[in-house]
């Protein structure tokens, strides 16, 4: 019985420094856990003295203008001056001086016919004159030099007429209009659509020889529909695009909205002037926004910068740095600018000119989230 009490106790003394030595083990393990956490926290970028991570987003400036309420709709393009390259005598062609695709000027001499028969007929013709002349003088003088005065202008008149004076004055001038004509001449500046002559060919008066197109004054005859018809004013501006030609537009004015309706297609036309680009050419049909009416000192944004969070339209303006998300009272809208409205209590416009609204990367945005501005590229 004396043995047992002191083993009993070395057993117990043994057992409590080994449950010491596995909780001292047990509380390292944990605070090295918590070390490594920590740290793992610090190099993600988390609030524990990390970096902040600023999103890219596109931003674009509010300014004070003119919103222009415009119409779209489709025409068909059209050259101010579209030409046939006509003879006006016959003759035969000896040279071709040009060929489709060239730019000519006007003036310049596309086609020549062979000269010959020309100067053979105004040489007939000035010999005809001059033997006009002479019988001209035989009627006269013999009443002259029986009088010693000279006729009246009315005797001198008849005696033009009774020598054939006048018939061979006006043969020459016939003659010298042909020979002008056996040049064909550009009747104004253009590019060269066709030549359908050959050296050699026989032409007639009046047939045709090329075409001759104007791709420098454009306009698109635009279909508009009758109750838009009212709306449109000439000299309004217009906008021109087309598939031929991605990404680029071209400015025009109305020049004319013309009287007749299409009892079918219950539709106008309107004809825009504009400046050709070498790409937009006769025959196209374009892309065409009219103005209608134009709303002026008016606060604009990007129409793209206005998003809705809880069914309430916002902006979010890049402050120093960072995305401040601001409500606002949108107005009337063209599709690319939308005006801001003064808020309904304050009176206030939200958004001053020279603001930076962010345009895109904003859909998912939070309130003062950090943002930084790049192009659109980049952020693609």
């Amino acid at each position: 019985m004396s043995m047992r009490r002191p083993l009993a106790l070395l057993l117990a003394a043994t057992t409590l420094a080994a449950c010491d030595k596995l909780k001292s083990a047990a509380g390292g393990d944990a605070a090295t856990a918590t070390a490594d956490s920590t740290a793992a926290a610090t190099d993600s970028g988390g609030t524990s003295g990390g970096a902040t991570v600023s999103l890219p987003v596109v931003v674009a400036d509010a300014s004070d203008g003119d919103l222009v309420l415009s119409i779209n709709t489709t025409g068909q393009v059209r050259s101010e001056a579209e030409g046939r390259i006509r003879t006006e005598v016959a003759g035969t062609v000896s040279r071709v001086l040009t060929r489709p695709g060239e730019r000519v000027r006007r003036g310049q001499a596309l086609v020549e016919l062979d000269a010959r028969p020309f100067e053979i007929d105004l040489a007939e013709a000035e010999v005809a004159l001059k033997v006009a002349e002479q019988q001209y003088q035989d009627l006269y003088r013999p009443d002259s030099a029986a009088t010693g005065v000279m006729p009246t202008q009315v005797r001198l008149d008849a005696f033009v007429i009774r020598s054939g004076l006048a018939a061979a004055r006006v043969r020459l001038d016939r003659a010298k209009l042909a020979r002008e004509r056996s040049t064909i001449y550009a009747p104004f500046d253009g590019t060269i659509d066709r030549i359908t002559t050959v050296v050699g060919d026989r032409v007639n008066a009046g047939q045709e020889l090329g075409f001759l197109v104007d791709l420098n004054n454009l306009r698109v005859e635009a279909a508009v529909l009758e109750h838009d018809l009212p709306l449109i004013r000439v000299g309004g501006e217009a906008v021109i695009s087309s598939a031929a030609m991605p990404g680029q537009v071209i400015s025009g004015r109305v020049a004319a909205v013309l009287p007749m309706v299409d009892s079918t297609t219950r539709a106008g036309r309107a004809f825009v002037r504009a400046s050709g680009n070498s790409t937009l050419r006769p025959g196209m049909y374009a892309d065409v926004r009219l103005e209608a009416q134009r709303l002026t000192g008016r606060r604009l944004v990007p129409a793209r910068a206005i998003i809705e969070r809880d069914g309430r339209p916002l902006v979010f303006i890049v402050k120093d740095g960072r995305a401040q998300w601001t409500y606002v009272q949108p107005g009337r809208s063209n599709g690319q600018l939308t005006e801001i409205l003064p808020d309904s209590t304050s009176g206030i416009i939200p958004v001053n000119p020279g603001d930076r609204v962010i345009i895109e990367g904003h859909l998912t945005l939070t309130h003062d989230a950090p943002v930084r501005a790049v192009a659109a590229r980049e952020r693609n």
